[in-house]
């Protein structure tokens, strides 16, 4: 009979137990596929950016700032940004609903809406930008019937406005609608019968589901909005100081042959997009913690 161990044998055992249940794993190749992953990620996001960043150092502090301030650059940063703002905050409401009729309700000619959804991502954004441009004009199918009112849409802001809400309309409508199918009916209906009307319901029982989802779609489709120029390019009528957003500006210094200042200008995009997308990504985390923990 073998002599019971002793207690300063027993946490070695328990801690060669442990180190062999975390060498098995179900899918084995992890090693082969985090250095896939990690070479992938490298070449073909991480090098672009850091090439980018270092032909941008060789202007300078100083180059950079005189670069990124100048009037017309500066011009085309507010409009962009206030425009792609703008659709933001129009597809957030247009979107939310798209989603909610499609997951709540039953109707013939529902695949084909649902399917339409996501037609401004298969079509090429030259073609999307043509056709609104075509359609907008002051001699358009709907352009004309703006026209008569002395309100031009296209080749201004307002149509800058509305091609991204077009190109970017997809993305909240994709992340929504996952989070309504899983959300409970009986929720809305023990609302109602607690007394709560149809907007109570909707801000205290769904809209709190709803935002992580909300602002996980508004944080990609801002990031899409403010790099877009097929679809905007055609209707925008790229005026400087008026309606040229910064794509054409980077567009613009590469027919120049200024290769620094359009790495500039789109590193100086870049740290936008991103302080967005991590100030987003931030606020989504707390919210989800906060309803994960009711």
């Amino acid at each position: 009979m073998s002599a019971p161990l002793s207690s300063a044998n027993k946490p070695l055992r328990n801690k060669g137990w442990l180190n062999r249940l975390r060498q098995r794993n179900v899918l084995p190749g992890f090693g082969l596929s985090m250095g896939i992953t990690v070479f992938s990620l490298s070449l073909l996001v991480v090098l672009p950016f850091a090439m980018m960043a270092y032909t941008t150092t060789q202007m300078g502090w100083t180059g950079f700032w005189e670069t990124i301030t100048q009037p017309q650059v500066t011009a085309a940063i507010k409009l962009s940004l206030w425009m792609s703002f703008l659709a933001m905050l129009t597809n957030m409401v247009f979107g939310t609903l798209v989603a909610w009729v499609l997951v709540r309700y039953e109707f013939w000619g529902k695949s084909l809406i649902n399917a339409l959804v996501d037609l401004p991502f298969a079509l090429p954004t030259a073609v999307t930008g043509i056709s609104l441009a075509t359609l907008y004009a002051p001699n358009g199918l709907i352009g004309q019937w703006f026209d008569k009112f002395d309100i031009q849409v296209a080749f201004t802001p307002i149509g800058i406005w509305l091609a991204l809400v077009v190109v970017s309309f997809p993305f909240i409508v994709r992340a929504v609608q996952p989070v309504l199918a899983e959300l409970s009916v009986e929720f809305e209906e023990a609302s109602a019968v607690l007394g709560a009307n149809r907007f109570t319901t909707f801000r205290k029982v769904i809209l709190p589901e709803l935002l992580p989802a909300l602002l996980m779609g508004a944080g990609m489709m801002f990031a899409r909005a403010t790099g877009e120029y097929g679809s905007v390019i055609f209707i925008a009528g790229n005026i400087p100081m008026q309606s040229e957003i910064l794509p054409l500006i980077i567009i613009s210094k590469l027919e120049q042959f200024d290769i620094q200042g359009a790495s500039a200008v789109a590193l100086f995009m870049l740290l936008i997009s991103f302080v967005i997308l991590l100030t987003i990504n931030i606020v989504q985390w707390k919210l989800s913690r906060r309803v994960g923990a009711r």
